[in-house]
């Protein structure tokens, strides 16, 4: 496969992900089961802490970098760019078109997934003169 390295970054990511993502669904289905708030603040709470999580992870893991004080700005402002997708998807999959809660952060997720890999890939853990698929 040409492209092997960027395809193995890639499943490493969504795997690292699935760790962040596990907290903002434990967050999410337990605040709307105890009623402390509802599906779309429930998500976004735990977007937030998702992003901590997948930041602390990737920079270790996928992308292997120390370089905290230029990735963590940039890594900021893409997981807020994803909460924002989130909760822009989750209002109007629930409020808008009535799917269920579950079934719109699914989309949301997958939504958010291939939107901020691409611009972490690209621009937050980018190395000076390394090409992207190296």
């Amino acid at each position: 496969m040409r492209d092997r390295p960027g395809l193995l970054r890639f499943v490493t990511y969504a795997i690292v992900g699935a760790v962040g993502t596990l907290a903002q669904y434990a967050i999410l289905v337990a605040s709307v089961a105890m009623h402390w708030f509802s599906p779309v603040i429930a998500s976004v709470i735990g977007a937030v802490v998702g992003a901590v999580i997948n930041y602390l992870l990737n920079a270790r893991i996928t992308f292997r970098t120390h370089a905290h004080s230029s990735a963590l700005p940039k890594f900021a402002i893409t997981a807020l760019l994803g909460v924002v997708i989130n909760e822009v998807l989750m209002k109007v999959l629930i409020d808008f078109l009535g799917m269920n809660y579950l079934i719109a952060q699914i989309i949301a997720t997958l939504v958010v997934l291939g939107v901020t890999y691409g611009i972490n890939l690209v621009w937050t853990f980018r190395r000076a003169g390394t090409r992207l698929n190296s």
